[in-house]
């Protein structure tokens, strides 16, 4: 063995030469195996968190206790064939393989089988959905409508191969047969719940005049099974798909004892599909019997109402006076009147004859030309007197007329004029009546009887109008010039 000299460095360097060198995918799938080999299958409780379904259909979520979180993730496989939909908050036991997953540098579980952690987690999570959608009011009576008496198109949302169906339509032939269309559906497993929920809308959508007739009323329906197996009834999307149909809808989910959230937004529950039958149509012979019997007891009711009016009618006939009796005395008023008609006619016609003779009396020729005579005389008579009448008035008319034009003759001011007085009017126009109202300086109007002379008050005025020594003027002419 050779000694050699201690160096720090040189130390290092050997022992890190003696280590294995990995790569990061390397080490990445060495931890995989490790992990999957040591552990393999693993059964763990834990709550949801996190959910998310991807497009491929994949479902990521994490499951996590009070003080860990671990990654999980569902294949399309598995999840398709999950009885009842994943959520935050559900406590649920989870079998799978632990792996890790290099891209992230982290470990998570492959879930294979999931189931909730017992029946008392999702009857919690029933109990909330069902308050959080009563709030909504989908659960309202006054939502709900009246199921048809006998509808002509019954509507079915259930699978198609199962027993269900088998036993509505037996039971449907047996009581009265009706048209039955069949909308088929998934009622389990991944993807149910929106098929459900898309065949309750498909049938709303219906049109009335279509090829493919519109059902007059619904029957969504399924067998019994666990809390699990009916889960897709209690989903969010089937409970307001039933709650908003316009179409009257039952509900016949599992059997008497169980009940789902569509129970509550339907129009109407059966306790089994079989019983969902029996609400929508009567029965077939007891209604054929009803209507024989309510026509059997029509008819005995008719018979007895016209034999009781008969009996009365009868009855009150016999309080009647005779027919005969009643006509013996307009029959005989009758024959007298139709013997007093011709007599009444001839004494009219003898009175009228009488009339004419007195009117043709009058009407002589001899007596007509006096009356003109008389009426010519009367007239010339009255034509006399009107035309003195008329001279008169018209000669008051006349001596009133010129009256009249004396009188306004004597008061023109023209006759005034003519006698030497004349009429002052200011440069308005306005006649001058007082001294007083002329200024000096004022241009003045003045009319005699033959023309019009301008003036300009000059002197002898009691307010002058300007302050410069007036001119001398002859003070004969008085104050006006």
């Amino acid at each position: 063995m050779t000694d050699y000299p201690y160096v720090p460095e040189k130390q290092a360097n050997i022992q890190a030469s003696n280590t294995p060198e990995y790569s990061v995918t390397e080490l990445s799938m060495a931890l995989k195996r490790t992990v999957e080999d040591t552990y393999g299958y693993v059964r763990l409780r834990g709550e949801i968190s996190g959910f998310k379904r991807a497009a491929s259909g994949h479902i990521y979520l994490a499951l996590k206790d009070e003080k860990s979180v671990l990654d999980g993730i569902i294949w399309k496989g598995v999840a398709a064939r999950l009885g009842f939909q994943p959520e935050d908050g559900l406590e649920v036991i989870c079998t799978g393989k632990l792996t890790i997953y290099p891209g992230r540098s982290k470990y998570q579980i492959v879930i294979e089988r999931m189931e909730p952690a017992g029946a008392g987690a999702l009857m919690a999570l029933l109990e909330e959905r069902k308050k959080k959608l009563a709030a909504e009011g989908l659960f309202d009576a006054d939502r709900k409508k009246a199921i048809p008496y006998l509808p002509k198109v019954i509507g079915v949302v259930t699978s198609p191969t199962g027993a269900v169906i088998r036993d509505i339509l037996h039971r449907l032939s047996d009581r009265f047969p009706r048209h039955v269309i069949v909308w088929p559906v998934i009622v389990q497993g991944e993807g149910a719940a929106l098929k459900i929920a898309e065949a309750i809308r498909g049938f709303n959508a219906l049109d009335r005049t279509g090829n493919i007739p519109r059902p007059d009323v619904l029957i969504v329906a399924r067998g019994g099974g666990s809390l699990e197996d009916l889960w897709a009834f209690n989903e969010e999307a089937v409970v307001r798909a039933a709650a908003m149909s316009d179409i009257p809808l039952i509900s016949a989910v599992g059997h008497e004892t169980d009940t789902t959230l569509i129970d509550f937004a339907a129009d109407l529950r059966a306790p089994t599909p079989t019983a969902a039958a029996e609400q929508a149509v009567p029965v077939r012979d007891d209604l054929i019997y009803t209507l024989q019997d309510f026509d059997s007891r029509l008819n005995k009711s008719v018979r007895r109402m016209v034999r009781d009016k008969a009996q009365r009618l009868e009855g009150l006939s016999r309080g009647l006076p005779k027919p005969s009796d009643m006509l013996a005395l307009v029959q005989q008023r009758f024959d007298d009147l139709s013997e007093r008609l011709p007599r009444s006619l001839n004494l009219l016609a003898e009175r009228q004859q009488m009339r004419l003779d007195g009117v043709s009396r009058l009407l002589r020729p001899d007596m007509i030309r006096r009356d003109i005579e008389r009426a010519g005389e009367k007239l010339s008579q009255q034509s006399d007197r009107m035309a003195r009448a008329t001279t008169q008035n018209i000669a008051r008319f006349q001596h009133d007329f010129e009256a009249t034009g004396r009188l306004f003759d004597s008061l023109n001011y023209k006759r005034v004029l003519d006698r030497g007085f004349a009429v002052i009017r200011d440069d308005q126009g306005r006649a001058v009546t007082r001294a007083a109202d002329i200024s000096l300086g004022d241009a003045l109007d003045v009319e005699f009887n033959d023309g019009h002379r301008g003036v300009v008050a000059t002197g002898g005025l009691n307010k002058p109008k300007k302050t410069s020594k007036p001119k001398s003027h002859d003070n004969r002419q008085g104050s006006l010039l």
